[in-house]
């Protein structure tokens, strides 16, 4: 193992712990509409799931090599940069996971590390081009692609299955969530788990322990994947319940629907080393399955919120990071004081989120989950028709219990209709 002085390994422990909540944070994005359709038990979802993202981080590094190579210059970052970059992403994701919004693990990292670098040595320590092509411009298109080919591939499962049994055709549905939920979480840990590598990477090329241009290391490559799959099996429950309940109400074929399209968005982003965000892409999925089933809609009120916290993840990350950096810089007590804040932050963060406890036993509680319908929501439920056969079954239902029979003895009372014959 390369030389690690104190501060290298107070830097790849704190970058373990963001690996961690990197894990229970994006649990939802592979097993939330599993769960929630009941195609697998919570605690068999997440422990499939821990599973198949360790076998993803070794499949590639390309996204390390974007983190550790690509987004910031390598000369010039002192240790202390990524230690106050990795607090401002953990406190973000500890943060919106309280609340309940699926945000983006990935752009936090990425927010502090351009936030604590802008700090540290001004804008020209950040590489705008690769800024721009490989986060801003995937952050955007990915959850529409996702979201566009979910809402097709939706409706077509409903116009292929319109004459078939609706119970056995559900029941196969399931069996495919299962596959594809798995599927997705193999593709988040070939995306997700990697940046942590690169973060880890980036901080022994800055503290001297590699030579720049480095890959990851073995023992780096083993250590975050097993972060993130611990993580994983402890289930981020109150994101699931949002991404599964929240946004919308699925049934097994649009929960197919969304984790297909997800699942390759999301490796062809990781083959292309496109440091990709897979909540955005997860809940552009959702959201597109959503409305590809006719008189589906979505909660907009929820995503909303959520579409707000994306939009503030790299600038708050960012800012946090950048406070942190000014502290960390300031020298040994710098550091400790850093270190300080984040652990006495994470344990108020949890301790405040044992007031109101969300686990496997109610991640599926609809009314807990639902929030009340929007004014969108609201009207395109009012427009929408109801199932065939339906109407003409409440129709006939009225008729029976509000139409009295003719009273004989009144005279005033119309004939009765001739029979039929």
């Amino acid at each position: 193992m390369e030389h690690i002085t104190l501060l290298l390994a107070i830097v790849v422990v704190t970058a373990l712990v963001f690996d961690f909540t990197n894990g229970f944070h994006d649990t939802a994005n592979a097993m939330a509409t599993t769960i929630s359709t009941g195609a697998l038990k919570p605690k068999t979802a997440v422990a499939m799931s821990a599973v198949l993202n360790l076998v993803g981080a070794f499949l590639s590094v390309e996204v390390a090599n974007t983190i550790s190579k690509g987004l910031v210059n390598e000369e010039g970052i002192q240790p202390e940069v990524i230690l106050a970059a990795l607090v401002g992403a953990i406190l973000w994701n500890l943060v919106t996971w309280l609340v309940g919004l699926p945000s983006s693990s990935s752009h936090a990292l990425m927010g502090g590390l351009i936030g604590a670098t802008v700090a540290s040595i001004g804008f020209s320590g950040v590489n705008g081009g690769t800024v721009v092509t490989k986060v801003l411009i995937p952050a955007i298109a990915a959850p529409i692609v996702a979201g566009a080919a979910a809402m097709l591939a939706a409706r077509l499962t409903y116009r292929v299955d319109r004459n078939t049994d609706a119970k056995t055709t559900e029941k196969g549905y399931r069996a495919g969530q299962i596959a594809s939920a798995g599927l997705v979480s193999l593709a988040h840990g070939t995306n997700d788990a990697q940046k942590t590598m690169g973060i880890i990477t980036l901080a022994l090329v800055a503290g001297g322990a590699l030579v720049p241009g480095s890959n990851p290391p073995l023992w780096v490559i083993v250590s975050a994947g097993l972060a993130i799959a611990l993580g994983t099996y402890l289930g981020g429950w109150r994101i699931i319940r949002t991404m599964g309940k929240g946004l919308t109400d699925l049934q097994p074929q649009q929960g197919f629907a969304a984790q297909t399209s997800a699942a390759t968005v999301i490796l062809a982003s990781s083959n292309l080393g496109y440091s990709l965000s897979t909540t955005h892409v997860c809940s552009g999925g959702v959201m597109g399955a959503g409305l590809g089933r006719k008189g589906g809609v979505v909660r907009w009120s929820t995503a909303t919120r959520m579409f707000v916290a994306w939009g503030l993840t790299l600038p708050a990350a960012g800012l946090v990071a950048a406070g942190a950096e000014f502290v960390a810089r300031q020298g040994d007590w710098g550091v400790y004081t850093v270190a300080g804040f984040l652990i006495a932050s994470c344990a108020g963060i949890w301790l405040f989120s044992r007031r109101q406890v969300v686990d496997h036993t109610n991640v599926n509680d609809v009314e807990a989950a639902a929030e009340p319908a929007g004014v969108v929501t609201t009207a395109i439920a009012a427009v929408t028709p109801p199932p065939a056969g339906s109407v003409a079954a409440v129709a006939d239902e009225d008729l029976k219990t509000t139409i009295p029979a003719p009273n004989p003895a009144d005279p005033a009372a119309p004939p009765a209709p001739a029979a039929a014959v």
